[in-house]
């Protein structure tokens, strides 16, 4: 990038100004000079003129009158038939730069008080001297000095006095190019970077030559019209603010012919776009209220500001997509019940292996007859009596039923 001019430390700071805009929309920064407008008329001389006037009360009316004037490229002109060969300015007061006005065998009807006034149309310049002019009889009462405002002249009546009234600036007394010595540029300081440190963002002439600087994108994004220099609008356009963009700007007004040099400086803040809503209830004959917001649109009152209004089109919900959220309720509560069953069946079924290995547990000792010895020879005497036993298998009750049984008969086969 190519650094801020500092060529010129004693411009003069013309406005501060704070600008706030939001993102992505474009930001004028307004900078106007109408004395930086340049018009190639090749009347230039004529933009330079000098007239003295005179302000008198000697006849009771209190007016001012228009002595004389003269062009830079002209003749002088005197105004009273009175004053024509009385009056006048030097021929090369626009080279010399001595614009006195000497007056011939003044007269008390010339006391008042004068001015020089100077006009430069171009450089829009205008510069006032004034003298006061008293006239006395005798020559020792002639003399010059300052009132505190002005300076003061008394003059002999019939003598010859000079007004002086001299500026040798080379505004009033050279010619230059003007188009060569007109250039307007700007400079652009990121945040906590100072201002000799700024990057060059443009460099306008009024002879149509103009130079851009840095990146391409920021070339295209920031510009000035090419009708600058012939309305005075040297205002930049950034186009598509982003963050980036944010920081100290400047515009540089330097005439060298007109001995201009102005800056303006401007603080850029971007910020997000604010969306502001407003519901707006537009009822019309037989028509929805979104299709009569877009296609018959209210006539508008001209007496009543209107800004951007958001409008809110509510659209009703449709059968089809109030079933597709009942289906996907419906098969959330069908996959629960599932999962829930499948829990209960796995549950269930443990039990039922724990309770089938607890009773092979207790039974699993085989009970072997054989050990037990059972004498039913004591058990005759009580053949008549009903006795309740419990048993603990059918083996041991049919053994004891046996036992209860009538003993066997003896037959004697010899009788």
């Amino acid at each position: 990038s190519v650094p801020a001019d500092a060529s010129n430390p004693d411009s003069v700071v013309v406005s501060v100004l704070n600008i706030s805009a939001t993102l992505g929309s474009q930001a004028v920064l307004p900078c106007k000079s109408y004395r930086m407008v340049w018009t190639q008329d090749r009347l230039n001389d004529r933009q330079r003129v000098v007239h003295w006037d005179v302000y008198s009360n000697y006849y009771g009316n209190n007016k001012m009158e228009r002595l004389c004037d003269m062009y830079s490229a002209g003749d002088q002109r005197v105004y009273s038939s009175y004053n024509q060969g009385r009056i006048f300015m030097p021929q090369n007061a626009f080279t010399d730069g001595n614009f006195s006005l000497v007056i011939k065998d003044v007269a008390e009807s010339d006391e008042g008080t004068y001015s020089c006034n100077l006009h430069h149309h171009y450089c829009h310049l205008y510069e006032t001297v004034k003298i006061q002019l008293a006239i006395t009889k005798t020559a020792e009462d002639a003399k010059q000095y300052w009132d505190g405002e002005k300076p003061v002249i008394v003059a002999r009546e019939g003598s010859t006095v000079m007004l002086p009234c001299v500026n040798r600036n080379h505004i009033w007394t050279e010619r230059h190019s003007e188009e060569e010595q007109q250039v307007v540029h700007w400079d652009r300081q990121p945040p906590g970077v100072p201002h000799d440190r700024a990057d060059r963002l443009i460099d306008l002439y009024a002879s149509g030559e103009r130079r851009s600087y840095g990146p391409l994108f920021i070339r295209q994004k920031m510009n000035i019209t090419d009708t600058a220099f012939a309305l005075g609008d040297f205002s930049l356009r950034i186009s598509a603010l982003e963050s980036a963009d944010e920081g100290t700007y400047s515009c540089h007004l330097h005439h060298h012919y007109c001995g201009l040099h102005e800056r303006r400086i401007y603080q850029v803040f971007v910020k997000e776009p604010v969306r502001e809503k407003k519901v707006v209830n537009l009822t019309t004959n037989n028509i929805a209220p979104a299709i009569g917001n877009f296609l018959f649109p209210l006539p508008s009152d001209p007496n009543v500001v209107r800004g951007h209004n958001v409008i809110n089109v509510i659209i009703p919900e449709s059968r089809v997509h109030f079933f597709q959220q009942l289906g996907y309720i419906l098969a959330t509560l069908l996959l629960f019940i599932v999962l829930l069953i499948v829990v209960v069946l796995i549950t269930r079924k443990r039990r039922q292996r724990g309770t089938f290995h607890g009773y092979s547990f207790f039974f699993r000792k085989d009970v072997n007859l054989k050990e037990f010895t059972v004498d039913t020879t004591d058990l005759t005497q009580y053949k008549s009596e009903d006795i309740r036993l419990d048993y603990k298998n059918n083996i041991l009750k049919e053994k004891a039923e046996q036992a209860r049984g009538f003993p066997a008969k003896n037959i004697d086969l010899d009788k």
